[in-house]
C-alpha cells in the first residue's frame, strides 16, 4: 500500500513539473518579444536644431555730400536714406556691415576724402535699421588719428553691437568677444589690408588690425572652439576690381582651412563673386553700401549687393554641426540727386527700382547679376521690378 502511495506521489510530482516545464517553455518567447519591443521602443537620439538668419551689405563711406544731406533741423538724420532697406534689414537676427569712415564725431570736425571723419549720428540710423555686426578695419581706420579712433570706440562701447577690428587698448583687443542668439555662440573678426600710407604707431597696433597670416591664425585658434560661428570680414583686393586678386584667393583658402565660417570681403567698392571653398562661404566684396561715389565705369560703384543666408546648428549625442542653408542675394542702387548738388541719398533694393531712379536699371541688373554669379551660375539672386 505504501508502496504504491509512493509511486503515486511520484507521478503527480511528474506531471506537476512536466506542466512548469511547458509552461516555462510557452512563456520563454514571449519574454524574448518583450525585449525585442523594449529595444524597438527605445528613443533615437533627440535631434536639436537651431538657426538664425544673418545678412550682410557693404562699405559705409561718407563723403560729405552724403552727411550734409542728412543735416536736418540742426542735426543728423539719415533715416530717410535707410527706409527702402531697414524692412528688409529688420527680418534678421544679425546684420553686418563695414563702417568705412570713422565715426570720429563733429567735435574734432568732419572731413571727406582723402581723410574721413563722419557725424556719429550715422551709425544710430544703421542700428536703428537693425545693423549689429559692424567692421571697424579698413584703410580709412587710421584718417583722422589717435583722437578719432578713441572717440569711435567710446561711441560704439555704449551701443548692443558686435564691433571688431579696432579697439583703444590692448586688453579690449585681446578680450574674445562671443554672443548668442538662438543658442548659436558667434563672434567676428575683421582685418584690413593696410591704412593709405598712415602708420600704425609701433606701441599701439591694437589701433587697427594689419592683417597677416600670423595674426589671423593666432586670433582664430584662440576662438574657434568656443563659437558654433565664426565670422571674419576682411578689407582686401583692388579698388574698382570685378574680380579677385591672387592673394584674395589664397587669404581665403587659408581662411577657410582654420576653420572659418564666413568670410565677407570689403574695400574694392565694386561688387566680386560669390563662391565656397570647402565648407566656407566666401563672398569676395559686397561692393559700397551707400557713398557719393561717381557714376562713372557704368554705375560700378553704385550697384551693391545685399547677401543673406541660414546658419544652422544640428546637435545629436551632443555633437553640434554648423551649415549654411537659403543662400540668397538681393542687388542693392546707391542712388542720389545730381544737380545743383548731390542729394537725396537712398538706398534701393533692385526688387524696388523704376526708371525714375535709373532708366538702364535692368541692363545693370544683368551685368552685376553675371559678376555675383562668375563663379557659381547657381547663385541665388532676386529678380528686378
Amino acid at each position: 500500500m505504501k508502496s504504491r502511495k509512493f509511486y503515486l506521489l511520484v507521478v503527480i510530482l511528474i506531471i506537476i513539473f512536466a506542466t512548469l516545464c511547458y509552461f516555462i517553455i510557452k512563456e520563454e518567447p514571449k519574454t524574448e518579444l518583450k525585449t525585442v519591443n523594449e529595444s524597438q521602443e527605445k528613443k533615437e537620439p533627440e535631434v536639436k536644431e537651431e538657426r538664425l538668419s544673418l545678412i550682410m551689405v557693404g562699405d559705409a563711406l561718407l563723403h560729405s555730400s552724403l552727411y550734409r544731406d542728412g543735416y536736418q533741423n540742426g542735426t543728423y538724420d539719415f533715416t530717410s536714406q535707410l527706409e527702402l532697406i531697414k524692412p528688409e534689414i529688420q527680418k534678421h537676427d544679425l546684420a553686418f556691415y563695414n563702417q568705412e569712415s570713422i565715426l570720429g564725431g563733429t567735435s574734432i570736425g568732419l572731413s571727406d576724402y582723402p581723410n574721413f571723419n563722419s557725424p556719429q549720428e550715422f551709425g544710430d540710423a544703421m542700428i536703428d535699421a537693425g545693423f549689429n555686426l559692424v567692421s571697424l578695419a579698413n584703410n580709412h581706420t587710421m584718417d583722422r588719428g589717435v583722437t578719432a579712433i578713441q572717440n569711435s570706440c567710446d561711441y560704439w562701447k555704449t551701443k548692443d553691437v558686435l564691433t571688431a577690428g579696432s579697439y583703444c587698448s590692448a586688453e579690449d583687443a585681446e578680450e574674445i568677444k562671443i554672443k548668442e542668439k538662438n543658442g548659436i555662440k558667434y563672434t567676428m573678426l575683421a582685418y584690413t589690408y593696410g591704412t593709405n600710407g598712415i602708420t600704425v604707431p609701433s606701441d599701439k597696433p591694437y589701433l587697427v588690425n594689419l592683417y597677416s597670416d600670423e595674426l589671423a591664425k593666432a586670433d582664430i585658434e584662440k576662438v574657434r572652439d568656443k563659437v558654433d560661428l565664426l565670422i571674419v570680414s576682411m578689407h582686401w583686393g583692388t579698388e574698382y576690381r570685378s574680380e579677385p586678386t591672387d592673394e584674395q584667393k589664397r587669404e581665403a583658402e587659408y581662411l577657410s582651412n582654420l576653420g572659418v565660417d564666413i568670410i565677407i570681403g570689403t574695400h574694392p567698392h565694386v561688387i566680386e563673386p560669390i563662391t565656397y571653398i570647402n565648407d566656407t562661404l566666401v563672398i569676395y566684396s559686397l561692393g559700397n553700401f551707400i557713398s557719393a561715389q561717381s557714376t562713372n565705369n557704368d554705375y560700378n560703384t553704385m550697384v551693391e549687393l545685399m547677401t543673406s543666408v541660414d546658419v544652422v546648428k544640428t546637435t545629436k549625442d551632443g555633437q553640434s554641426e554648423i551649415k549654411l542653408e537659403n543662400l540668397n542675394n538681393e542687388l542693392l542702387y546707391n542712388y542720389y540727386q545730381k544737380d545743383s548738388r548731390w542729394h537725396n541719398f537712398k538706398v534701393i533694393p533692385f526688387s524696388q527700382m523704376n526708371e525714375t531712379y535709373n532708366s538702364d536699371y535692368k541692363r545693370l541688373y544683368e551685368k552685376y547679376s553675371s559678376v555675383v554669379r562668375m563663379y557659381n551660375p547657381d547663385i541665388e539672386i532676386n529678380p528686378c521690378a
